[in-house]
């Protein structure tokens, strides 16, 4: 595959390009076995395709979250089980949709201008593995298309 992403000029919805970037995504990690790359490759696609302020993985590691491959400022290296967002999804297995992040709970502000955030939890052998974390500088921006076509992209990833 070529190292750039393709959208057609007439793509306008947020759920229009998630549906073109979605064979994009999978075209850049068939074949291929390394975790860490594949991980880079998807933080890179989803930056470049929407803007979004930050987006990457924190793996687990025992009983923290490590900060992996991600797009965008400097990061929070280490998140506890069941803190923040990040470690509230690994905990609940769930993807979490955080349309103000000044209204969550134990929220960890790793950058002051993140304003909404969603993760998505990584799950193998029924046990998370690692969270997918896209961070926003504008309130609400995330919303079920998000949550669906995100979960579908880290349903591709091999870990």
């Amino acid at each position: 595959m070529a190292e750039q992403l393709i959208f057609s000029d007439d793509i306008i919805s947020k759920e229009d390009k998630y549906i073109s970037l979605f064979p994009q995504i999978y075209a850049l990690i068939e074949g291929e076995t390394d975790l860490i790359a594949n991980l880079a490759n998807v933080s890179a696609a989803l930056k470049e395709a929407f803007n979004f302020f930050w987006v990457g993985f924190y793996i687990v590691k025992k009983d923290q979250l490590v900060l992996g491959p991600f797009q965008g400022p400097i990061a929070c290296t280490r998140i506890g089980y069941g803190k923040g967002v990040c470690g509230t999804s690994w905990k609940e297995n769930r993807a979490i949709v955080v349309a103000d992040v000044d209204q969550f709970p134990g929220h960890i502000a790793c950058s002051s201008l993140s304003q909404s955030e969603i993760v998505i939890p990584i799950v193998k052998d029924n046990q998370v593995v690692a969270v997918l974390d896209v961070d926003s500088e504008h309130l609400n921006h995330f919303d079920d298309i998000d949550q669906k076509y995100l979960s579908k992209i880290v349903d591709q990833l091999k870990f």
